[in-house]
């Protein structure tokens, strides 16, 4: 398995993402790369992108890929294929969907007898010739009735909000799975040109946004569907004998819809701006909190705090106005609905002295008119919740639908029998179109031999891991590892035959024991403490008084950053990897502390190809050949004496870094 995987990524705010990228976000000023630092991968799996979204490095083409800023969607892209991808998702759940309708439509036909229950029941109560008359039996008869119907609704209603909860909840836990399943498998660019706050938001606020919308929403939708056929069927049931009434109790209607709509549009674009807002808050709170020693150490906490305030104010403003508009549509609402309630009893009155329609009738009409209104009144005073749970679906789907990294890898060589031949052949590769990083590059590494590169920062040293571990891909030219193109080699069997220790060593809240198993889940516990041991990690562990077992905060912030190193270096020492790459792993460590990494490392990069990248040259002195990159290109390559005595670049930086040490 691979060991540490994280790979540099810089931040260059200035840069443009192509097209494709920069349609899917929301423009933010101040954008900046933030880092991503915990992710626990499933029990049994090591997730490749988990463990590469750690460190990254300053700004350089040679660094890594930008970080671009974002651009704002003033509204969805296609309302109607989100709802359309929403509602399979819904589907998923068919036996639990069948016995919701059922419940809905029984609480709907008894919602629809209630009306004509009381009309039943005023009607026991007549004037005739000056007296009073009832007729006790059908009084007493239709009120059991009523009663029955209000119990047995409530029950049903009950129900009914247990089903929608239910099916609101695994909708969205099948939804937040697969989400959480393709950011594991995304491609690197898309985590490098896209912040990481954005993300975890759209994994946060806006599935549990579509989950109350299900909860709350969706019975509504339907319920009121079948509310609206079925008080449709008996306002003409009564209304046979004054057809005038039926026209009359649904003359709001075009009024209902055109304010709605109206309204709507309104609601919309600020309901989906505050959900882009918010991802953006998210965005810059995650970059605080990851970075509060640097915005400490450089006094920049004002305008941190002036930043956050900025795109707080902008969202409390968008809030505002979403939540005006969207209150102004009950209200709305319910000032049509007197209207229509006064029509209908105006000229129901009128037709009820014409002898055309009794008082229980109008009683009954008037409840149907105001049920067959319900429903678009339901609609529109669910249409705040509505739009921000379609603006987050789309969100959550612009993931989904983002492909995935692709793997072309057909070959079936395994693990076991690679051997660590690596060959460059005249790569070009460029991170943005027209700034290539590395030009007509050739290197050839044969099996045990220890590279060591180095170069000016900027220069492409790491861009050639990135290659190599196909985090990105040639532009043109060709790797081969034992003669075979890694197109050809399934990415799990190419990354799991390589491990890689860098500065920036990413740990987990877990223990010590679970994190140096990383590099291999199946590996016993003596297995674990035997690759801590060749690390020089266990003689630090063994100190602890939990051991092996000792719980580390985020990122392993309770030990220093020579014994996270270690660490690091005995996962890939458990990872047993037939590739080494070391990145720096003892750039940012004491001299002390460098000696024991530089002699775990030692150990480590024993009978196995390994590639050293290193700014500290004493570290690489005794690599059998060092590689001299400069603008994307080898300009020198020997060992170290020839080199010196070559007097080339190499020699200018050794100079260069030790000239304060000569005498």
């Amino acid at each position: 398995m691979m060991g540490n995987n994280n790979m540099e990524k810089p931040a260059f705010p200035d840069k443009k993402a192509p097209a494709a990228d920069m349609k899917a976000e929301a423009k933010e000023a101040g954008a900046k790369s933030s880092k991503n630092k915990i992710y626990k991968a499933p029990e049994g799996q090591l997730d490749m992108n988990a463990l590469r979204m750690g460190g990254r490095r300053g700004p350089g083409p040679g660094g890594g890929p930008p970080f671009m800023r974002s651009m704002v969607r003033e509204k969805p892209k296609n309302a109607k294929g989100t709802i359309l991808k929403l509602l399979r998702y819904i589907g998923k759940s068919k036996v639990l969907i069948f016995f919701l309708i059922f419940i809905m439509i029984l609480a709907t036909l008894l919602n629809l007898a209630n009306p004509a229950i009381q009309g039943r029941i005023i009607d026991c109560i007549t004037i005739k010739e000056g007296h009073l008359y009832v007729d006790f039996d059908g009084l007493v008869l239709w009120l059991s009735v009523i009663a029955v119907v209000f119990i047995a609704n409530s029950l049903l209603t009950l129900v009914q909000s247990l089903l929608s909860a239910k099916l609101s909840q695994w909708t969205v836990y099948n939804l937040r799975r697969d989400l959480f399943e393709k950011i594991a498998y995304l491609p690197i660019r898309y985590t490098d040109t896209h912040k990481h706050g954005d993300i975890m938001s759209r994994m946060t606020n806006d599935v549990d946004n579509v989950s109350m919308a299900i909860s709350s929403s969706i019975t509504s939708l339907i319920s009121s569907v079948l509310t609206l056929f079925g008080s449709l069927i008996m306002i003409i049931k009564y209304c046979w004998r004054a057809p005038l009434m039926i026209l009359v109790s649904m003359s709001t209607i075009p009024l209902t819809l055109y304010v709605s709509t109206m309204l709507g549009k309104l609601m919309r674009k600020y309901f989906v701006r505050r959900q882009i807002l918010l991802g953006s808050l998210n965005g810059q709170i995650e970059e605080m909190v990851t970075g509060y020693k640097t915005v400490m150490a450089y006094g920049k906490e004002k305008m941190a705090v002036e930043t956050f305030t900025e795109t707080s104010d902008e969202f409390r403003r968008c809030s505002i106005r979403a939540n005006v508009w969207g209150g102004i549509m009950g209200p709305a609402m319910n000032l049509i609905n007197n209207l229509n309630y006064l029509l209908v009893a105006a000229f129901g009155g009128y037709f009820c002295i014409t002898g055309y329609l009794s008082v229980g009738n109008i009683q009954s009409i008037i409840q149907y008119s105001h049920q067959f209104s319900m429903p678009i009144n339901q609609i529109a005073n669910q249409y705040a919740n509505i739009l921000t749970a379609i603006a987050g679906a789309e969100r959550v789907f612009s993931i989904l639908d983002s492909p995935s990294e692709p793997d072309e890898g057909k070959s079936d060589i395994t693990v076991d029998e690679i051997k660590g031949d690596i060959e460059f052949k005249d790569i070009e590769f460029a991170y943005n179109p027209g700034e290539p990083v590395l030009k007509k590059f050739n290197l050839s590494v044969k099996q045990g031999q220890k590279i060591a590169i180095v170069g000016a920062t900027g220069s492409g040293k790491t861009t050639i891991v990135n290659l190599l571990m196909r985090f990105y891909d040639i532009d043109s030219g060709e790797i081969t590892l034992d003669g075979i193109n890694i197109k050809d080699i399934p990415k799990k069997t190419l990354r799991s035959a390589i491990a890689i220790v860098l500065q920036d060593t990413v740990l987990f809240s877990d223990t010590i024991g679970a994190n140096i198993r990383y590099g291999r889940f199946d590996a016993t516990d003596e297995e674990v403490k035997a690759a801590a041991i060749t690390s020089n990690a266990d003689t630090f562990v063994s100190r602890l008084p939990e051991g092996y077992n000792t719980l580390l905060t985020e990122s392993g912030s309770n030990i220093s950053q020579g014994q996270r190193q270690l660490l690091s270096i005995a996962r890939a020492v458990l990872a047993n990897p037939k590739i080494l790459i070391l990145d720096e792993a003892t750039s940012s460590v004491d001299t002390r502390t460098e000696m024991h990494i530089q002699e775990a490392m030692i150990k480590l990069m024993e009978g196995r190809t390994s590639l050293i990248i290193a700014h500290r040259l004493s570290t690489i002195r005794d690599a059998d050949r060092i590689i001299v990159i400069s603008n994307g290109q080898v300009v020198e390559s020997g060992n170290h004496d020839e080199l010196i005595a070559a007097k080339g670049e190499y020699y200018k930086l050794y100079q260069t870094q030790f000239a304060g040490f000569q005498t």
